[in-house]
């Protein structure tokens, strides 16, 4: 099957366009874009800048990727936005490239939904299998691990972490690092249990499970200061790996600043996206 361009779709010289690749009505696609083979884009879509996407993926109904960042210490810089594989981006959905000050970077990985009208702002990094609802809105710098879900119109601050398998409920607020595997909601969020029904749709065993229960309990409901609970688990063996990350996850969040690892990274990001983007060190 042919790569297909639709007689209003406007494809910049210099654009790279894949094996069995699908332009759709009034889509715009820019010069330094590369579409992966059999991505299906369109109708009425942006791809601007320096933006690499990747096999297989489904972009439709006016989204916008590849757009400068929302940031005043954006001046044209070429950053960049890289889109892995098997995504699948709905109406209305924006992704902003990086600034040389988050690492010069915006990364979506594969195999991830994102439905209408989402937001990823600069330098954030999805990785995969991760499903954002309607509306959820992520500031720049934020990290979502992998088989993360977030539910409509959820907002995250800039520089917080969601953990791996982390379940966010609908309409909270994000303003600190998410714990992996755990059910946060409100506003501001709170952990409210164990992520038990995506843990099981992921193939974790009953075993599994209930070890990251006897976690949960420990640290959110046994009474002792949540410092103090880490503390003491950290010095015990057998947990397993799930637990072992999550207090991992947990100890770096009480290093950064205002729960934030990833706040107290900003320095070592800036030092990044000048090597990559001014200086032009190979990634």
């Amino acid at each position: 099957m042919a790569t297909k361009i639709h007689s209003t779709a406007v494809v910049a010289p210099g654009a790279e366009l894949g094996q069995d690749v699908e332009i759709g009505p009034y889509t715009v696609v820019g010069a330094h874009v590369r579409i992966g083979d059999r991505t299906r884009v369109g109708p009425q879509v942006m791809l601007d800048g320096h933006t690499d996407i990747g096999e297989e993926n489904f972009i439709v109904g006016q989204s916008s990727l590849g757009t400068p960042p929302q940031d005043f210490s954006y001046r044209g810089e070429d950053t960049r936005l890289v889109v892995g594989h098997r995504n699948t981006i709905r109406e209305f959905v924006t992704i902003n490239r990086g600034t040389v000050k988050g690492g010069g970077y915006t990364r979506i990985g594969s195999d991830n939904l994102l439905m209408a009208c989402c937001h990823v702002a600069h330098d954030c990094e999805l990785e995969d299998h991760v499903i954002l609802g309607n509306g959820v809105l992520l500031a720049g710098h934020t990290l979502v691990e992998h088989h993360a879900n977030l539910s409509g119109m959820a907002g995250a601050v800039a520089f917080i972490t969601v953990g791996a398998y982390a379940y966010v409920g609908g309409m909270t607020r994000m303003s600190k690092d998410v714990p992996p595997y755990m059910i946060v909601d409100g506003h501001d969020s709170r952990v409210r249990g164990v992520n038990t029904i995506g843990l099981k749709r992921a193939g974790f065993t009953p075993e599994e499970i209930e070890v990251l229960r006897d976690a949960h309990r420990r640290i959110w409901r046994s009474g002792l200061a949540r410092g103090s609970a880490l503390e003491e688990m950290t010095k015990e063996e057998g947990w397993g790996p799930h637990v072992q990350y999550l207090l991992e996850s947990m100890v770096r969040t009480d290093q950064g600043l205002k729960g934030r690892y990833r706040e107290s990274q900003r320095k070592q990001y800036t030092e990044l996206g000048v090597r990559r983007i001014l200086e032009g060190e190979p990634t």
